[in-house]
């Protein structure tokens, strides 16, 4: 098994954005600086560093928790959560979400998007609180962790809230707002300036997108203050704008410097089929992945606002847009496979040899183990969680899906995500 090898310089790190190397707990060395700053995401107690500080968090079904740091390959326990039906990341923050609320582990680890270039910061990994809420949370996050809102709709209770990420940088959940949107499905999206809400013309089935401000009333400023969407689904924000993906397209919303709104509908192609019910990509990139019912994944170009559809000969389980320079996009077969498919073609690349055959075969007694698989991507790797093998297959998607390493996570990573993006 190989590992990553550390960049020189800070210049080649700004352009590449590789795994970091600290442990997500431990006291700043001499590769960090005090932090000055708190327009670049900088917060009291964390440490400004060369290297983005990439690490897996994997918690099982009963919600133990560990943070494993890609470079080191050294995992560390963070606190258990109650046994989690959904878990979501912003890249700092980690959601696990359940039927009585979301609760919020803070990993200490976090990027700061500013464009151009980018900062890395460290701080030590802490339990931040819990959300109360019926029915198990629809999580819509934005770029940036110290900044902006989090969204959390819960739908026993139809109930949008939007959270403080600033607040939750200090440790501290506030609440902005919280709404009753009278919708048993739906959303609430994160925008720099107030944010998207579905509610239902009739009856309890979310039909439409409304724009709010920050105090929950719609917004004024606005000509078309809401937009057609039936049964909203997945949401991201991409470079370009916030994503809702809807049962006949998706809606964009991007805003100007001054906090105007644009709402534009991309509506699939004439014959298209199912469409897709969430989205994964790079953070930040501006084309999403999204699976269909029928074998295969949309490619949603958020800057062309185009789709793409790359058939698949197997159903899948997972899909990412790796939105690289060479526009690699990477799925997760129900034969667990990863193949890597080029995004303007739909070409296949190459493909590793199977990797869950003990989570598709059932042999660990849980049928339901094949949902849990997901993929995550960031500019180098993809990870894939493998259940009941109990271990993570970290793979370098541009040499021809080599498997890098075989990650043992500290628990089964029955959940996956990826932070320090």
């Amino acid at each position: 098994m190989t590992g990553r090898t550390p960049l020189a310089t800070l210049a080649v790190l700004l352009i590449l954005a590789l795994v970091g190397c600290a442990e997500p707990q431990a006291l700043p060395t001499d590769d960090a600086s005090p932090v000055r700053s708190a327009d670049h995401g900088a917060v009291a107690e964390a440490v400004e560093v060369a290297e983005p500080q990439l690490h897996l968090v994997a918690i099982d079904l009963a919600g133990n928790t560990s943070m494993l740091d890609l470079l080191r390959n050294q995992a560390s326990t963070l606190d258990r959560v109650t046994s989690p039906s959904e878990v979501t990341t912003d890249g700092r923050y980690v959601f696990a979400a359940n039927d009585d609320g979301v609760e919020i582990l803070d990993s200490g680890v976090w990027t700061w998007d500013h464009v151009d270039h980018f900062h890395y910061y460290r701080a030590e990994a802490r339990t931040i609180g819990v959300v109360p809420g019926l029915g198990t949370a629809q999580v819509s996050t934005g770029l940036l962790s110290t900044a902006g809102s989090t969204g959390l709709f819960f739908p026993t209770s139809g109930e949008a809230v939007l959270l403080d990420n600033a607040a939750l940088a200090q440790g501290d959940i506030v609440e902005t707002l919280r709404l009753d949107t009278g919708a048993q499905n739906g959303l609430v999206v994160p925008l720099e300036h107030g944010a998207l809400v579905t509610g239902a013309s009739s009856g309890s089935r979310a039909d439409q997108l409304h724009l709010v401000g920050a105090d929950g009333e719609d917004d004024t400023e606005t000509e078309d203050q809401s937009v057609a969407c039936v049964d909203p689904a997945g949401s991201i924000t991409t470079r370009v704008g916030v994503v809702v993906g809807c049962a006949d397209g998706a809606v964009l919303a991007t805003q100007d410097g001054s906090g105007n709104t644009t709402i534009e509908r991309i509506e699939y192609p004439a014959n298209a089929a199912v469409p897709a019910t969430e989205f994964t990509a790079r953070k930040g990139r501006p084309t999403v992945a999204g699976i269909g019912e029928d074998p295969g994944v949309w490619l949603l170009d958020t800057r062309a606002k185009s789709w793409l559809w790359i058939p698949s000969d197997v159903d899948l389980l997972a899909a990412a847009a790796v939105d690289d320079d060479a526009g690699h996009v990477v799925t997760v077969g129900s034969d667990g496979i990863m193949r890597v498919h080029a995004a303007e073609t739909g070409e296949l690349l190459a493909a590793t040899d199977p990797l869950l055959n003990e989570t598709l075969s059932g042999l660990a007694g849980d049928p339901e183990l094949a949902a849990l698989v997901t993929v995550t991507v960031d500019a180098d790797r993809a990870y894939v969680n493998a259940p009941a093998e109990g271990v993570v297959y970290e793979i370098d998607f541009a040499d021809d899906a080599r498997i890098a390493r075989v990650l043992d996570t500290g628990v089964r990573p029955d959940h996956l995500v990826e932070v320090g993006r």
